[in-house]
């Protein structure tokens, strides 16, 4: 059994300026997609499966023709109007639903057990290594989410928001608490951020954070997809809502139809949000290849 990797591809980086996910930023090149599907070909993943917009196809086809020599790939298209049956109707707009419906436009696809990424972050080889033994394991109701030391995952360009996990004694997540503009003080010295309740609070720099890097067993399929239809029987009407894939796992967990296992990850994480980003990024990149993390050609 080879697991599946999800890359959810579907966003337009509007704040970027283009399609982020194929933006050259490797040393030689490469884009920030080249690393997470090297690193899942080199865990022994079998099938990538990119969730795009029908529009970004064409944009896509390069995307293919690099990686079908090393793996399976599929592209799975994120359409608004694509939605359970027993929903009678939804508004109209004009982006899809969240990750959670993204993940949900993959299911045909979907026959092993799979990993979930953002296609326009770095996750590095821990992550997909630790997934693909989770996955190998074949348990039905728990999943696995991939979390990152808060100090590997701050920008240099600004304040982030972050999801701090709360696991008990097993690693076993209890909840995924959102906080907004963390950064150093101007100190330097600590790490401040607001919570829910809006409160300055000051978070240790070892918190283990979520970056949207997920596990899950096929068995989640269907208990997404009821998940989706109760919320667009109640929110499908209002533009606003999204149906985030945090809060799907989440709302399994609190009742108690499934658990989630945090595999924490000592790598560096990078994201990429805006331009000024791009250039820490290729300078991290530069010095794995010089460290031999990397060959000089991911793809030959």
């Amino acid at each position: 059994m080879k697991p599946t990797l999800v890359v959810l591809a579907a966003g337009m980086g509007s704040r970027f300026g283009g399609l982020k996910q194929i933006e050259p930023i490797g040393p030689n090149g490469e884009w920030i997609l080249d690393f997470s599907v090297y690193d899942a070909v080199q865990a022994n993943f079998g099938k990538v499966v990119f969730v795009i917009r029908r529009e970004m196809e064409k944009a896509f086809i390069p995307v293919r023709q690099r990686y079908e020599q090393s793996i399976e790939v599929v592209f799975a298209f994120q359409e608004q109007g694509d939605v359970p049956q027993n929903i009678s109707s939804v508004c109209e707009r004009e982006k899809p639903w969240g990750t959670g419906h993204a993940v949900y436009a993959a299911r045909n696809a979907l026959t092993e057990p799979f990993s979930v990424i953002n296609a326009d972050d770095f996750y590095g080889r821990e992550a997909f290594e630790a997934l693909s033994r989770f996955l190998r394991q074949g348990s039905l109701d728990t999943f696995a989410l991939v979390g990152y030391h808060l100090v590997n995952t701050l920008s240099k360009h600004g304040t982030v928001s972050r999801g701090i996990c709360k696991a008990d004694y097993c690693e076993n997540l209890i909840k995924v608490e959102e906080h907004r503009e963390i950064g150093y003080t101007e100190s330097g010295q600590r790490i401040e951020g607001l919570n829910t309740a809006g409160e300055r609070i000051v978070l240790d720099q070892n918190a283990v954070a979520s970056m949207n890097c997920w596990g899950f067993p096929t068995s989640f399929l269907p208990k997404l997809e009821s998940l989706l239809e109760a919320f667009l029987e109640k929110n499908g009407s209002d533009p606003k809502f999204e149906f985030y894939l945090p809060f799907a796992v989440d709302e399994l967990i609190q009742k108690g139809e499934a658990s989630c296992r945090v595999l924490t990850c000592s790598a560096k994480w990078l994201g990429i949000t805006h331009r000024d980003d791009l250039q820490n990024a290729r300078e991290e990149l530069q010095a794995l290849f010089e460290q031999g993390e990397y060959p000089s050609s991911l793809w030959d």
